[in-house]
């Protein structure tokens, strides 16, 4: 009598070809959501960057790029040795230094208070009322600011009329001008850089803080050893990101708020390209200006992802 052994029949490769095919369904259905922002960053950011080469030549609209004449570092150079745009230079870097010390930490502290209110309603009006100047133009803002700066009518100069003081022209003093964008800076969109710390704070896990309640911690040490902890990795990335703008600031802030009595302070490479660019059309010069600009941000973004890397063991990449 013989035994036939009947064949044996792998159930794990349908299994598996029906994984890679949800795989493979999946993944392309992702690439299809994010192609058209792949779409839009090629029209608009990549290809664009094939006008750098305006920067190297002495460019002249009638001609384009394919025909105005190369002239290699001239404007590079040229910009690089002129004391007016290491004046703009100056500010844009000091201006960028207080907004790094007190625009980037406004958005954690209040972000920490906010989370503390005890009352749900409160809480949350807080945080709404606190987004809404982010959706207001520059130019309300600044309006906003000449009006309450005033010397004429404005509520500070009021207040300090109320103790016999001089009133004051703030908007002209130049002591004080970077003071006073920088705050319209914090103003303006302090509630809306809060909204990632809120989600990082939200998604911590409330077992700690119970666990804490337990060993007797008061709310303070509750923040210093748990919350900021937490929002460490988020305050890390948007640190490094800003960090990466330090050469920047935009240009709709500054030239709304500024005026010619406090240029020498607060004329910063936005505005000096502005004036330089579209009101004298040197387009070879600012974008030289621009091209540099570019890179500078770029080293400072990889100089300090290097360093919190080896500092705190964390980084963009």
């Amino acid at each position: 009598m013989s035994i036939t052994a009947e064949p044996r029949t792998n159930g794990k490769r349908p299994a598996i070809r029906t994984k890679r095919r949800v795989y493979k369904k999946t993944v392309f259905a992702l690439y299809l959501i994010l192609a058209p922002t792949l779409l839009l960053l090629l029209v608009f950011k990549y290809i664009p960057m094939y006008g750098i080469t305006i920067s190297f030549q002495d460019f002249s609209p009638f001609r384009g790029i394919t025909g105005s004449p190369w002239v290699g570092m001239k404007h590079i150079v040229h910009f690089l040795t002129d004391e007016t745009f290491w004046q703009v230079m100056r500010n844009t870097l000091i201006i960028n230094f207080y907004d790094l010390i007190f625009g980037f930490s406004a958005p954690i502290v209040f972000a920490i208070l906010a989370n503390e209110l005890t009352n749900g309603m409160f809480k949350r009006v807080t945080q709404t009322i606190s987004y809404l100047p982010h959706f207001l133009s520059w130019v309300v803002v600044a309006g906003v600011f000449y009006q309450i700066l005033s010397p004429n009518d404005g509520l500070f100069n009021a207040m300090l009329g109320l103790f016999g003081i001089e009133p004051i022209y703030f908007m002209t003093e130049k002591e004080l001008f970077r003071g006073i964008v920088v705050s319209a800076g914090i103003w303006k969109d302090v509630g809306w850089s809060a909204i990632l710390y809120f989600a990082v704070i939200a998604g911590i896990d409330s077992s700690l803080y119970e666990a804490a309640k337990v060993d007797g911690a008061s709310r303070l040490r509750q923040i210093w050893h748990i919350t900021l902890p937490g929002m460490v990795p988020m305050i890390i990335l948007l640190l490094l990101l800003r960090l990466s703008n330090m050469f920047e600031i935009g240009f709709d802030r500054m030239f709304v708020m500024q005026n010619p009595i406090v240029l020498d302070v607060s004329d910063v490479i936005s505005t000096y390209v502005y004036r330089i660019g579209l009101e004298k059309s040197q387009y070879s010069l600012t974008t030289a200006i621009g091209f540099v600009q570019s890179i500078l941000g770029f080293l400072m973004l990889i100089t300090a992802n290097k360093v919190s890397k080896k500092l705190v063991g964390m980084g963009l990449y």
